[in-house]
């Protein structure tokens, strides 16, 4: 009997030892997948070349520092069924990640998204417009102006413009955007096309039908607004002259159009500017010019949908670096106001 008494002994005594040696390796596998550091750490960057085995990431991992034993982590990587899934790119890791949390990034592909960075101001024209984005260092200015001269853009707000040489003048809405990085100089006016359909939705369609315009016309019209207009608040008020001015058949007479036709800006215009012959003078043609001037941002564009309720007929800048401008309703207190414009100019 005692030799079964001994045998009993060593039998849990060897379970005991099983027992305790389970307990250690449970233990420091717990450990082992769980965080580097046990507090929150800075982000690293961590790249993943295509076509990399298990094995190979999780040496990198490891010498990241974002993980400690690669062997586990090749095993962990099977045992979770993510041995070859795992995808290549850029990724965001830190020590305080657990291994599960590593392990799913990885098989989802949650890459870094690198973005670019882009703003167009409003009351550019397509030039203009072409210069600033190369000087941001995102297009080649060239290409981004033979793009919008030469290639069709399928939006349904384009149909049946020809009279421009660029097609999708005033249709490049200004915005700040942020882009994939590197994209081309297509992808960009793409993007900016869907930027002004965003914008000009059923809302602005149905207005527009409603006062008997185009949307070519509105953004015609607000794209004049954005070039006269210096003061937000004052938007819907010269888009109201303009509309009475329109009504009664009036010349529109905008300083902002006889520049588009020149081609420069100029701070005050000749006589002689103003009977430049162009369609796009409205000094010396009656109604709005046969496309926009700019591209209009979103105060503008609402402004030429909804001006003010007024009966302005005139407008003058006026002189004292304030931005705004003297409205009047008849002629002679237009001329007042030029006058007056001009002797704060001179003070």
């Amino acid at each position: 009997m005692s030799g079964v008494h001994t045998s009993w002994q060593k039998l849990l005594i060897v379970f005991c030892l099983g027992l305790l040696i389970f307990f250690i390796l449970s233990f420091r596998l717990i450990q082992e997948v769980q965080p580097v550091s046990g507090m929150e750490s800075e982000k690293v960057v961590v790249e993943i070349p295509p076509g990399s085995s298990s094995a190979g990431i999780a040496e990198i991992l490891q010498h990241s520092e974002v993980i400690r034993n690669p062997l586990l982590f090749r095993f962990y990587a099977r045992y979770r069924g993510y041995d070859g899934s795992l995808k290549a790119g850029e990724y965001e890791l830190s020590s305080s990640m657990t291994m599960d949390e590593i392990l799913d990034k990885l098989n989802r592909g949650e890459v870094i998204q690198r973005f670019v960075r882009i703003t167009l101001p409003e009351g550019l024209r397509v030039e203009q417009a072409a210069a600033r984005l190369a000087g941001q260092g995102v297009v080649d200015e060239d290409i981004f102006l033979e793009l919008l001269s030469e290639e069709h853009f399928d939006y349904w707000f384009l149909e049946d413009i020809s009279q421009s040489p660029y097609p999708a003048e005033g249709y490049l809405f200004p915005n700040t955007y942020h882009l994939e990085e590197e994209p081309t100089e297509d992808e960009i006016i793409h993007r900016m096309l869907r930027g002004f359909e965003e914008v000009f939705d059923s809302t602005y369609g149905q207005r527009a039908d409603e006062l008997g315009m185009s949307v070519h016309e509105v953004v015609t019209l607000a794209s004049i607004i954005e070039r006269e207009a210096r003061l937000k608040e004052e938007r819907p008020v010269i888009s109201a002259v303009f509309h009475n001015r329109l009504q009664k058949n009036m010349l529109l007479q905008s300083c902002a159009t006889v520049q588009y036709a020149l081609g420069e800006v100029k701070p005050v215009l000749t006589t002689r500017d103003t009977q430049i012959d162009s369609p796009y003078n409205t000094y010396i043609h009656t109604g709005l010019p046969p496309g926009p001037i700019a591209s209009p941002g979103r105060d503008a564009l609402h402004a030429a949908l909804y001006p003010a309720d007024s009966d302005y007929l005139y407008f003058v800048l006026r002189g004292d670096n304030s931005g705004g401008h003297y409205f009047s309703k008849t002629f002679r207190e237009h001329l007042d106001y030029q006058r007056k414009a001009v002797r704060e100019r001179e003070s």
